[in-house]
């Protein structure tokens, strides 16, 4: 039966799209994960994949085409399927065709499922999990910033929501009176999850509420809280008189929640915060309804505050004494998990290594940091050189498929950077077109926004080859798995003094190890050899970087 694929919604603020170029043709045979076109959304250029396999039958919107969320973008079905009544309803394609490649969009909430027998009041919007990123499936509710019985504004943000690659502020696309909250802090569940039901003031929702049919998919006991999670808020009856609206007063309010004690302050804030060591309970905040914002951090002067006191932790166990305690996987780490399962189970992996001579470069650094405003770091001359090096040896930049190799003609090294919760790869595009200092700036700007959890899926996807520097941590050298669908990575060690031959007279130099992971497919054994004994030469070399 043919499917009906919709124009996604690929951000949290977006309301229309473009297709910026199909790379499937009437006709084709599509797979699910292919990639059907390139949609510019209000923040980036997005691929946009399948979740349907079949024929493509229709394109509804060509190359240039803008149109709203939810309009027809393609028809997705078996080869020579009459499709005549699809195209004659097209008007409507959302309400004709039921398909998992239409993201949750708050405009479209009142839409959402719900039983016959409960009929949506009117007035009344169900509000369900947004789908945030490209790639998100489900989201846990990181905090409310909005209580049953408040006044929501449209672009009001009643919650921060975690998905597999950040956590973002999600603004309510209605307004009215926050009736009922369907997921408590913490509680994770699928994309089209109930959320929460927004509409006037004292109207009985309770049969709605009942009768949603999408549970959530993570209790609330599983909730990585101390405390004991809460049940959701019933809705107000029609007698009862909806609390008042936190008041938007330009005045500073305090940020602290006046009945449970919690502190209110935005995912930004709070790593600032922590980073700095500022305790956020003596931090005035100034965004709505008290809430401590970026802004509030940066501009913080203690008065006579002393030193903040380290974390409270749990008293030691007895010795011998058997101790564990769970803690529920993060999107991100469940999403991290299946991209290297993925990469393990698929690729036909080889590593080759070799060590480098860093005198030379750490004599260029010194000199190329005396300069005003630059910076420069070590990783910054590999990511560069690299980029140099896939020049000369373009097999090292493809991506396999079944049918056929791609080439990418253009150089985009993705920069891996640990953070908190795991692991996220920021992409440097062009890269081979950048400065040293441009790729330096580039780079700190990236790993910031990682940190903070501030990447854009545009920040994290199109990585032709990738960049994986433990040598912070001490590590001489290790084994990257390859991030998909790139065909190699590179892993870089610690500078480490050991004894060389230099001039036949063992000395001391300064030594980095560096190894290629390499997908077999692609890429032989002679291939990876080259590559990485050109990167060895403009590394030893930084002078021949320098444009």
């Amino acid at each position: 039966m043919a499917t009906i694929v919709t124009m996604p919604r690929l951000s949290d603020t977006m309301t229309e799209g473009t297709v910026a170029q199909w790379l499937k043709k009437v006709g084709d045979k599509i797979e699910e994960g292919d990639i059907l076109a390139e949609i510019e959304t209000d923040k980036a250029t997005m691929e946009f994949e399948s979740f349907n396999e079949g024929t493509l039958l229709h394109i509804g919107l060509q190359e240039g085409d803008t149109a709203p969320v939810d309009s027809l973008l393609a028809i997705i079905g078996d080869e020579g399927e009459d499709i005549t009544g699809l195209l004659d309803g097209d008007s409507a394609p959302a309400a004709e065709a039921t398909t998992e490649e239409t993201p949750a969009t708050p405009e479209k909430e009142e839409a959402a499922p719900a039983t016959e027998a409960a009929a949506i009041p009117d007035g009344v919007t169900i509000v369900t999990m947004p789908r945030l990123s490209d790639t998100m499936t489900d989201g846990t509710v990181a905090s409310w910033l909005k209580k049953v019985g408040d006044k929501v504004e449209e672009g009001d943000i009643l919650a921060e929501i975690e998905t597999d690659k950040a956590t973002m502020e999600f603004e309510s696309f209605n307004e009215g009176t926050l009736l009922y909250i369907g997921l408590q802090e913490g509680e994770t569940a699928p994309v089209d999850s109930l959320l929460a039901i927004i509409g006037e003031a004292g109207t009985d929702v309770s049969a709605v509420a009942a009768n949603f049919g999408t549970a959530p998919s993570t209790p609330a006991k599983e909730a990585p809280k101390t405390e004991a999670p809460k049940t959701a808020a019933p809705a107000p009856s029609k007698t009862e008189t909806p609390k008042a609206a936190t008041p938007t007063a330009t005045k500073k309010v305090s940020a602290i929640d006046s009945e449970n004690g919690r502190i209110v302050a935005s995912p930004l804030a709070k790593a600032l915060a922590e980073e700095k060591g500022i305790n956020l309970a003596k931090v005035v905040g100034t965004g709505e309804g008290g809430r401590i914002v970026k802004v509030d951090i940066e501009n913080y002067v203690p008065a006579t505050e002393a030193a903040p006191s380290p974390k409270a932790t749990a008293p030691a166990a007895p010795v011998g004494e058997v101790s564990q305690r769970e803690e529920k996987n993060s999107n991100m780490r469940k999403a991290i998990a299946r991209a290297l399962d993925k990469s393990q189970t698929e690729n036909v992996n080889f590593t080759i290594s070799l060590d480098v001579d860093m005198d030379n470069a750490i004599a260029s650094r010194k000199q190329i940091n005396e300069l005003p405003d630059t910076k420069v770091s070590f990783n910054d001359l590999v990511v560069k050189a690299s980029a140099m090096a896939i020049k000369k040896h373009p097999q090292i930049n493809t991506e396999w498929t079944v049918e056929k190799t791609i080439y990418n003609e253009h150089i985009a090294i993705g920069v891996a950077v640990a953070i908190e919760d795991g692991l996220v790869v920021p992409v440097i595009p062009f890269t081979d077109t950048k400065s040293l200092t441009q790729i330096g700036a580039e780079v700190k700007d990236l790993a910031i926004k990682a940190k903070n959890k501030k990447l854009t899926p545009a920040e994290m996807s199109g990585s032709t080859f990738t960049v994986s520097n433990l040598g912070m941590f001490g590590v001489d050298n290790f084994t990257s798995i390859i991030n998909q669908p790139n065909s190699a990575i590179l892993s870089v060690g610690g500078i480490k003094q050991k004894p060389v031959v230099k001039n036949g007279e063992i000395v001391v130099g300064n030594v980095m190890n560096l190894t290629l992971s390499c997908d077999h497919r692609t890429i032989d054994g002679a291939v990876g050899a080259a590559f990485l004994n050109t990167l060895k030469q403009f590394i030893e070399n930084p002078v021949t970087m320098i444009a």
